[in-house]
């Protein structure tokens, strides 16, 4: 069957697809804060497919240098050739680059995204000896958690002075359980549970869990009741036995477990 794919499914919750599309075609570069599987690339993802622009996703790391983002010489067929870097590669093509969590990467690293996030719209090479100017259409995209990064990992001023912040957070509960029901395939009533499920998580001491309950794992968990699982044991797998190792935390999160997801 021919046809472009669909859009990848994604519900705004207040106004940050017109910010982005603001921001993406005034060239301003644009960063997503938000807690971990709050639906950041999926916005991305959606808003790429809405504005027919090639999408290039770099998850980044603390190994993560200026030559994976911008390009090396390599040696092939006993030659030293160039090759472009992702960052590069959306530059030259107009395409958008998602730098996903950004903080992650060395502070080095981060510093080449500089003039390409201001008002010069450019990627120097040095290796190459060139300056490259972004190719129409170019977009920059950071995302990060400064709920869990900011106690170790900061974005440094002269970056966030270059960027347009957009905030997310978890969706409202009739969204989210709109979300859990479309991505998952599970009834209304289980996926309203298992919101409700995540919500008395995330009102816990923010000191016993590093992460709360995202809406990313209740999507998990939808799957695994899809496939056959009941309810609450789909939940004690992709929710509770992934959100800590601590036994008393667990058994703390196990009778939250019982109180919001009734067993067969």
């Amino acid at each position: 069957m021919s046809g472009s794919p669909s859009r990848p499914y994604y519900v705004n919750v207040r106004n940050e697809d017109r910010i982005f599309r603001a921001a993406i075609g005034s060239g301003l570069a644009v960063l997503l804060k938000g807690p971990t599987g709050c639906g950041k690339t999926r916005f991305v993802e959606a808003m790429a497919h809405e504005l027919g622009r090639p999408l290039i996703t770099v998850a980044c790391h603390e190994d993560l240098s200026a030559a994976d983002l911008v390009g090396r010489f390599l040696l092939k067929g006993g030659e030293t050739v160039w090759e472009d870097g992702p960052l590069t590669r959306a530059v030259k093509e107009g395409a958008l680059c998602y730098l996903d969590e950004v903080v992650e990467a060395r502070q080095d690293t981060v510093v080449v995204l500089h003039p390409l996030a201001d008002h010069r719209r450019q990627l120097p090479i040095e290796r190459l000896g060139i300056t490259l100017d972004a190719s129409p259409g170019f977009g920059l995209v950071l995302s990060y958690n400064p709920g869990y990064q900011s106690v170790l990992k900061e974005l440094k001023e002269s970056t966030r002075q270059r960027l347009v912040a957009i905030e997310f957070d978890f969706p409202p509960e009739e969204i989210e359980i709109e979300v859990v029901c479309s991505e998952s395939g599970i009834d209304r009533t289980t996926a309203a549970q298992l919101v409700v499920l995540a919500r008395s998580i995330r009102r816990l001491d923010g000191s016993l869990l590093r992460e709360v309950a995202s809406t990313r794992l209740l999507v998990a968990a939808g799957k695994l009741v899809s496939a056959g699982l009941p309810a609450r044991e789909a939940a004690q797998a992709a929710v509770i036995d992934a959100l800590s190792d601590d036994p008393a935390v667990e058994q703390g999160l196990r009778e939250i477990l019982e109180a919001c997801v009734p067993s067969r």
